[in-house]
């Protein structure tokens, strides 16, 4: 079975950065996006950044594009989410997820969810 383990998440200052890291372990074979979402408190999850495995394609929200960089190593089956000019209303729980395909609501494609890692933004 598919497993996503996130780390990296911690307390950090508005403006700062951190990096999140999901190792991802079992079967390949609907490894075909793995991607970020995050859930801030009293709100519903939502998509951050996914990239393809196979062409390095990325996808960004609009809220953190230009500030975030989702990137891949396929060696360490670990996908990294470089979080930069952090803001406060990045605090959220972040999760790794895997899917097959992109959906733009719901599960939003993924068939796989880390637990989630906590990154907390001060102001």
């Amino acid at each position: 079975q598919v497993q996503l383990v996130e780390s990296g998440g911690g307390l950090v200052q508005a403006g700062g950065s951190l990096r999140l890291s999901c190792a991802a372990s079992g079967p390949t074979f609907r490894r075909y996006f793995l991607g970020w979402f995050r859930q801030a408190p009293g709100k519903e999850r939502e998509f951050v950044a996914a990239i393809s495995w196979s062409t390095d394609t990325t996808y960004y929200a609009d809220s953190t594009k230009g500030r975030f960089t989702i990137s891949r190593d396929n060696a360490k089956n670990t996908v990294y989410l470089q979080m930069s000019s952090l803001k406060p209303e990045d605090t959220a729980v972040y999760y790794c997820a895997q899917g097959g395909r992109i959906r733009w609501s719901g599960d939003y494609g993924m068939d796989y969810w880390g637990k989630g890692t906590l990154v907390t933004v001060s102001s």
